[in-house]
């Protein structure tokens, strides 16, 4: 089974079926964190100016308490904004959500409240000494490039990649009664032979032609020999192979 050489993730849950995540990893999480950064220093920027107006941060018997309402702002803006976007934004935030990023559980379920809470609390330990230092020395040590908010709350971000789902094989010209005629109405092809024939025909739009015909001419004479059957064009052999193997669905 081919086995992708990238920061991937293998989850198997307990039903025993597979899934891969592509991880994220640090530089790409480096630019959406940037991206929220700037939203939340947009937001306090607006705090400011209204509480200018409104004379909470003026001087005199009110600037103590000025000060701790701006802390507490600050507070609630750098680790509520983000235990809030995650919540209800499914595990993302827009920094996140710009560079298709999402936290998941380490088990691949979505998200929860608890875990969202669990990993923006420790984002201070990450922080330590200083620009998440430590966080990025972690991250690099985990296989899943998980900073320690993440290892604490079971968590880490997965690229969410994007799939075109493609159409059924149109085999052209369509094929003739005589080309049908010779072979079984039943083709003795197993899955795995069914879609090494699918990725063939697929890719044949992308390969030159010459490489084209070389890899058809090496899978084409194993079939044939396999039905007694002759074939004059590789390629069109193994199409109409498909074709008859799959049926109305591949015409």
């Amino acid at each position: 089974m081919y086995v992708p050489l990238d920061t991937t993730t293998e989850i198997e849950t307990p039903e025993h079926v597979r899934f891969r995540h592509a991880v994220a990893g640090p530089v790409r999480r480096a630019i959406a964190y940037l991206v929220d950064l700037i939203i939340r220093g947009a937001l306090i920027a607006v705090f400011m100016v209204l509480a200018g107006f409104g004379g909470l941060l003026s001087g005199g018997a009110l600037a103590a308490a000025s000060q701790g309402l701006l802390l507490l702002v600050l507070f609630v803006v750098e680790w509520g904004s983000y235990v809030l976007f995650e919540t209800l934004m499914n595990g993302r935030t827009p920094g996140k959500a710009l560079f298709r990023l999402r936290v998941v559980t380490s088990s691949g379920h979505p998200l929860q409240f608890t875990h969202s809470v669990l990993r923006n609390l420790l984002r201070a330990a990450d922080f330590l000494p200083f620009g998440y230092a430590l966080g990025l020395v972690v991250m690099a040590r985990d296989g899943r490039f998980r900073r320690l908010g993440d290892l604490v709350a079971g968590t880490m971000v997965v690229v969410e990649e994007r799939h075109l789902v493609e159409g059924p094989i149109r085999l052209h010209p369509p094929p003739t009664t005589r080309e049908l005629g010779d072979l079984p109405d039943r083709v003795p092809l197993g899955a795995r032979e069914l879609d090494a024939i699918e990725l063939l025909l697929r890719r044949s739009t992308t390969l030159p032609p010459a490489r084209e015909r070389e890899l058809a001419e090496l899978v084409a004479p194993l079939f044939a020999s396999r039905l007694g059957v002759n074939f004059e064009d590789p390629h069109r052999f193994l199409a109409l192979l498909y074709h008859r193997a799959r049926g109305s669905d591949a015409s």
